[in-house]
């Protein structure tokens, strides 16, 4: 064998090697970006059907007369401004996740004011429809809960593959960057509770 081959089959096989690893690494990341995506989605699908259910329960309430109309109109701009917010699952930063944690969290702050105020209402803490939403509610903020769990076990995996070295050093050439984790507010980590007592007489 001439000699100058020897070199050259050795950095043949150190490119190969390279390109190998940049291949098993570039795919590895994207399938785990794609779980993000998907565990993103479902968490947008969580709070989209709790934003439809508060719609459908803001409806019911406004049947019951002389309701407080301030309740109503709190509700009703926090629902906008939680529906207004939306992040790009490929992008995602903890600012943007603390923005839409803020916007939430005053959603769930409105409703609960809401859901406090209809206890001075009986026809209402009587009407079918209001129970049955009221169920409902209870039922998607364990979703929520179990949906924003599930995200951040994608994130995890994918930022242990981008951040640790030496795929770091590929992650910043392919521009893979380490995704935000939900942060949960105080008492997050308990749905919150819509159910009324119903053997408190007013």
């Amino acid at each position: 064998m001439k000699k100058w081959l020897v070199p050259l089959i050795i950095i043949g096989v150190i490119v190969f090697g390279i390109y190998s690893w940049a291949v098993g690494f570039n795919n590895t990341a994207v399938k785990l970006n794609e779980n993000i995506s998907e565990s993103w989605g479902n968490v947008q699908t969580a709070y989209q059907r709790r934003s439809d259910l508060i719609g459908n329960l803001v409806n019911t309430v406004k049947g019951a007369a002389d309701f407080e109309k301030s309740t109503l109109t709190s509700v009703i701009e926090a629902r906008a401004k939680a529906t207004s917010v939306t992040i790009d699952p490929t992008n995602i930063t903890p600012e943007q996740l603390a923005n839409f944690n803020k916007v939430q969290g005053g959603l769930s702050g409105a409703l609960k004011s809401l859901l406090v105020t209809v206890e001075r209402y009986p026809e209402l803490k009587a009407n079918q429809n209001f129970l049955k939403l009221q169920d409902e509610l209870a039922s998607t903020e364990n979703q929520i809960l179990t949906a924003r769990t599930r995200f951040n076990e994608a994130v995890k995996p994918y930022n242990n593959h981008v951040k640790t070295f030496p795929n770091s050093i590929l992650a910043s050439i392919f521009n893979f960057e380490g995704k935000a984790y939900f942060e949960s507010e105080p008492g997050a980590e308990k749905a919150p509770d819509v159910k009324f007592d119903f053997n408190n007489k007013k």
